[in-house]
């Protein structure tokens, strides 16, 4: 089959497109012919040597159809449309596995990042993985939805526990995870501000249900954030760009607030505002991924209609080489997706 590989870390060129050996299924998993597959910031971290070990065939966010399974699999038939949960490697058997927590795990990880993803022809995975995916739904858009809308969906309404009464504070709103928790946040009845780069982004933005728009292309989102309430804050602040823009959203906070840190695309923070953080006594969550429970709820929404994807581009194996470099200097709006 054809694959895109990063055989080495470094710049984009080293990704290359090479034949390898179709994937066998073992007697637990599904060979899943590969429909769509997403890019993620996590395939870039992976070429720079921040995370995973290549070489390696990345790909997160698979939607294919079923080829062939194994022996032992029995509620999963060969030409059945699924979507996959991505989290496919944790060890079942830690502390954490034991109690429900398997994005806690040591063995955290999955498709793409410990073994070999979906952007290739095929992939194989464990069949209790997979979920059918309606026939009113195209494979683009359900490749879409994993690993973003399922960490928005966990940060917000497992960690956050955002409620009607909330109002939610969407940072780097324009990305794959942040137009999630656009929508997550309104589906849960919350007041969504969002904070993007463009007039023509933040009509989108409005559009998948965000009340409030900052431009912090032209104000500080903090400043925006305080004329806006009234000087009060907000209650939750979803974060996943890090450096400054991590310590705007906590001066962004309501006194007893809660920020969501899901990633730092942009690096770390040089400090904790601890300030901020004990005089209005604020918590700061980490998050990270989903649970398969978390999965499929948010896979209900998905499907009902309440929350849908944007497709930024549908592309080939060739050109995963500039949807890396289009991801690192943050242009587009929503998802580009691979065609294998």
């Amino acid at each position: 089959m054809l694959a895109s590989v990063i055989p080495e870390t470094g710049g984009p060129e080293v990704i290359t497109v090479e034949e390898v050996p179709d994937p066998e299924p073992d007697d637990d998993e599904v060979l899943i012919a590969v429909a769509a597959c997403a890019v993620n910031h996590t395939d870039v971290w992976i070429r720079r040597g921040h995370e995973g070990e290549p070489p390696i065939i990345t790909g997160i966010d698979v939607a294919g159809e079923i080829a062939a399974v194994g022996n032992d699999v029995e509620d999963t038939a060969v030409g059945d449309r699924v979507v996959v949960y991505w989290n496919v490697t944790s060890c079942g058997d830690c502390e954490f596995c034991n109690h429900g927590e398997p994005t806690m795990c040591l063995d955290y990880g999955g498709l793409g990042v410990k073994r070999d993803g979906g952007h290739a022809e095929y992939v194989a995975v464990e069949a209790r993985h997979v979920v059918e995916l309606p026939e009113d739904i195209s494979y683009e858009k359900a490749a879409a939805v994993p690993s973003n809308f399922g960490t928005a969906w966990r940060g917000l309404i497992t960690r956050a526990d955002i409620d009607p009464s909330d109002t939610v504070l969407v940072l780097g709103a324009s990305g794959g995870v942040g137009h999630g928790a656009v929508q997550v946040a309104a589906h849960a009845g919350a007041t969504v501000y969002a904070a993007s780069s463009s007039e023509a982004k933040a009509e989108k933005l409005r559009e998948l249900g965000a009340d409030h728009v900052i431009d912090y292309t032209e104000t500080d989102i903090d400043d925006a954030i305080s004329e806006l309430t009234d000087r009060r804050g907000v209650d939750v602040v979803f974060e996943s760009v890090g450096g400054e823009t991590y310590k705007q959203g906590v001066r962004s906070l309501a006194r007893g607030g809660r920020l969501v840190t899901i990633g730092a695309t942009t690096g770390d923070s040089d400090q904790g505002m601890l300030q901020h953080v004990f005089w209005k006594q604020l918590e700061i969550i980490g998050s990270t991924g989903a649970t398969m429970g978390e999965f499929e709820d948010m896979l209900d929404a998905f499907f009902a209609g309440d929350i849908t994807p944007v497709i930024d581009s549908v592309i080939s194996l060739e050109e995963i080489p500039e949807a890396h470099e289009r991801l690192s200097e943050g242009e587009g709006f929503g998802k580009i997706i691979v065609r294998p």
